[in-house]
């Protein structure tokens, strides 16, 4: 995939901060629905927490942030397989992780895919993925 791409075919990253976990599962509760027409790909810790809430959706889980699940999805995205990425980042806590944070972002944002970082702009990005 090229920088400029779309919301074409491809997985939906999903990840959370520990303090936003909990914000994450209600996210995707409330869009389980649109959420289950697309494969998903997922840090490890978060997406268990999805998968107990909602055990219907096709989620691929990663390592856990920290252990590198954070640089899996960046990969992931380098090679044009992630369509957007939903991460709820928590802005007022350091992470240990914080480079590897970073670096998810940075990637998402060369290769040019939706990256919602809060409910707002997850609300829009799904509403983007129901069209």
């Amino acid at each position: 995939m090229t920088p400029g791409a779309s919301l074409g075919a491809g997985l939906l990253g999903l990840v959370a901060h520990d303090s936003k976990k909990d914000e994450m599962v209600a996210w995707a509760l409330a869009h389980r629905q649109t959420l289950a027409r697309f494969p998903i790909v997922t840090t490890g810790t978060t997406g268990g927490r999805i998968l107990d809430a909602c055990p219907e959706l096709r989620l691929t889980r990663l390592k856990s942030g920290p252990l590198g699940g954070d640089q899996q999805i960046g990969a992931l995205i380098a090679q044009g397989q992630v369509r957007g990425l939903v991460f709820f980042v928590d802005p007022l806590t350091a992470q240990p992780h914080d480079v590897d944070v970073k670096a998810l972002m940075r990637v998402a944002l060369v290769y040019d895919i939706p990256l919602a970082l809060n409910p707002a702009t997850a609300q829009m990005l799904i509403a983007a993925l129901r069209e």
